[in-house]
C-alpha cells in the first residue's frame, strides 16, 4: 500500500480542452478555504479554450501546448512534462482535458493525475457518457474521481457521486445535474489529497 501525497499544500496543474467549469469550482473551494491547494498553472492543447481566459483572469500562469507543434505525442508530453517541473506540481488535475495521457506523462507522474468522469465508473466510460447511460435505460448515474492510468477512464475509483436518471431526461439535462456534483466532489477528493489520506492498494483507494 503506497501513500500519494503527504499533508500538505498541493501545487496544483490544470489540463483542460474546454471551457473550464471543473477549473473554476476549485478555484471556489480553494478561495472559501474548503480545499487546502493553489493552482500555479493552467496548460491546454486548445487555443482557443476558454479557460485560458479565465486562468489570466486570476493571474494564473497559462501555457497553450499545440500538440501538432510537435513530431509525435512522446515529444509533446515532454514539453508538458517541462512545464510541471518548473512549476513544482504536486498533482494533475485534468477538468474536460480531451486527449489519453500517454506512457511519458503517466511514468512522470504516476499515480499523480486525476481525472473526474460524468458517470459511475467503470460503467460508461469514453466519450458522451451521459447520453450512454440514458440509452442503456440505468436508473442512476452520477461521477467519479479517478487516478489515470493507461486505459480509458480505467484507473483506480477515488470518490463517486450518484445522481437519479429521470424518465425525461436529456443527455444535456442529465449532464447539467452530474456537472453540480462534480463540482463538489472533485474538491473533496483534492482536500483528501491534501491531508495526505488516500492510499492506493493494488486497485483499492483507502481512506484514512
Amino acid at each position: 500500500m503506497i501513500r500519494i501525497t503527504k499533508p500538505g499544500r498541493l501545487r496544483l496543474a490544470v489540463l483542460a480542452s474546454g471551457r473550464g467549469s471543473n477549473f473554476e469550482a476549485i478555484c471556489q473551494a480553494i478561495e472559501e478555504e474548503r480545499l487546502n491547494a493553489e493552482i500555479v498553472l493552467v496548460i491546454s492543447d486548445k487555443k482557443n479554450a476558454p479557460v485560458l481566459n479565465k486562468a489570466q483572469t486570476r493571474k494564473i500562469d497559462f501555457f497553450h501546448i499545440a500538440p501538432e507543434d510537435y513530431p509525435d505525442k512522446a515529444a509533446y508530453e515532454q514539453e508538458i512534462i517541462k512545464r510541471l517541473k518548473e512549476y513544482d506540481i504536486t498533482l494533475v488535475v485534468l477538468a474536460g482535458y480531451m486527449r489519453l495521457i500517454g506512457k511519458e506523462l503517466l511514468k512522470a507522474y504516476q499515480w499523480k493525475i486525476i481525472n473526474i468522469h460524468p458517470a459511475l465508473l467503470p460503467s460508461f466510460p469514453g466519450l458522451n457518457a451521459q447520453q450512454q447511460a440514458i440509452d442503456y435505460g440505468v436508473k442512476f448515474s452520477g461521477c467519479t474521481v479517478h487516478f489515470v492510468d493507461d486505459g480509458v477512464d480505467s484507473g483506480p475509483i477515488i470518490m463517486q457521486r450518484v445522481v437519479p436518471v429521470l424518465p425525461e431526461d436529456s443527455a444535456e439535462a442529465l449532464a447539467e445535474r452530474i456537472l453540480i456534483e462534480e463540482h463538489q466532489v472533485y474538491a473533496e477528493a483534492l482536500q483528501l489529497l491534501a491531508k495526505g489520506q488516500i492510499y492506493l492498494d493494488g486497485r483499492r483507494v483507502i481512506i484514512k
